[in-house]
């Protein structure tokens, strides 16, 4: 299959790339950002691409791939609803229209949060953003499209967070991982189950569009 990650920067994106390359069913996988992420491989073509609201530059490069992970994403804190709007179902929108517009059979994958609000009516400003983009995206003809809602995801390979105070917290948590694994488990997954339960869910399919954690560690658990 032939892959388009988003956000590959990020702690999430640096897992499901990972996951991507190491799959010997990917044969190539595309990254899109204001940056490049610095991996060698002979799969991997990066288009470094400033403007993430507007794909038309870019769109014969964009053709010919079966899957999309779209793992880009921001903190809300800070931002007003508008600006958040903006950038979080702004940038998504613009990226997955244009996808489905090129790519009618492609499965989209979008990383949203533990707790988003479908109703898009709740009291938390960042959770009915997140909620509009997974109900807008999984409204679109694509041939499968699924929200992924993690909560708490340990980096194991390697990857870090783009964001400081989040490196602070998973740095602090970290001795406190297996007890909250007997405590709750299934509700914590690594950067590498969560790419791998990307590529299930494109190879397979889930019973469900919209996964929690517990759903998205049962895709791959042994």
């Amino acid at each position: 299959m032939n892959v388009v990650v988003f956000g590959a920067t990020g702690m999430i994106g640096q897992g499901v790339l990972r996951e991507c390359l190491l799959a010997p069913d990917v044969n190539r996988v595309l990254t899109i950002g204001r940056s490049a992420t610095g991996v060698q491989n002979a799969k991997l073509q990066e288009l470094v691409h400033a403007d993430l609201w507007n794909y038309a530059p870019i769109e014969e490069q964009l053709r010919g791939f079966d899957a999309c992970f779209f793992c880009l994403g921001v903190t809300s804190a800070g931002m007003s609803e508008a600006d958040y709007t903006h950038v979080t179902y702004g940038i998504t929108m613009a990226a997955a229209e244009t996808l489905c517009r090129l790519n009618p059979d492609m499965t989209f994958v979008f990383v949203s949060g533990a707790g988003a609000d479908s109703t898009e009516h709740g009291r938390l400003m960042w959770a009915r953003v997140k909620g509009k983009t997974e109900n807008a995206i999984l409204r679109l003809p694509f041939k499968a499209s699924f929200a992924f809602r993690p909560g708490v995801v340990q980096p194991i390979n390697g990857e870090r967070s783009r964001t400081a105070v989040y490196r602070v917290l998973y740095a602090m948590t970290k001795p406190l991982l297996p007890l909250l694994r007997r405590v709750a488990p299934g509700q914590i997954l690594t950067t590498e189950q969560f790419g791998r339960a990307m590529l299930t869910v494109v190879r397979q399919g889930a019973p469900t569009r919209v996964l929690e954690s517990s759903d998205i560690n049962s895709l791959v658990a042994a």
